[in-house]
């Protein structure tokens, strides 16, 4: 049999228990910062490197405007005096028979910008509106 790589276009994303419907999620990367050092006995001469810190990207999630759905606005709302409410996120790529085959695990989410889609008058599409989220560490689990 065949293999080939697994589409795109099949997922969800969970937070709070909820299952919410998205178009795009991006900003799925994990990248780690890379330490330089040398010191002046060392008979090489270049510097030796070695892995820093980690560092994630912001998570951008779009989808569809509804009518009455304030979903991410309220979320946003709850910035107060340096509090929020962060949650954990899961994002899966589905199969076909929509079971999850590579999850995403995102932790201490809050959103730091929403935003609403563009208006134009000769427009024949679907207004898209998103939500940039910061975190603080996203994992990968891809099959068992």
């Amino acid at each position: 049999m065949a293999s080939y790589p697994l589409p795109k276009f099949h997922f969800q994303v969970e937070w709070g228990g909820s299952k919410v419907s998205f178009t795009e999620v991006t900003g799925l990367n994990v990248e780690t910062d890379v330490i330089e050092y040398r010191d002046g006995a060392s008979p090489e001469f270049h510097k030796i490197k070695m892995p820093g810190l980690q560092k994630f990207p912001n998570v951008t999630l779009k989808r569809g405007t509804f009518r009455s759905d304030n979903e991410f606005f309220k979320w946003w709302n709850t910035v107060a005096l340096n509090t929020i409410e962060r949650r954990d996120l899961t994002i899966s790529l589905l199969n076909e028979r929509h079971e999850p085959v590579v999850v995403w695990k995102i932790k201490q989410a809050w959103p730091s910008k929403v935003m609403s889609g563009d208006l134009k008058a000769d427009a024949n599409e679907v207004l898209i509106e998103s939500i940039e989220l910061v975190h603080e560490g996203l994992s990968i689990q891809n099959g068992d």
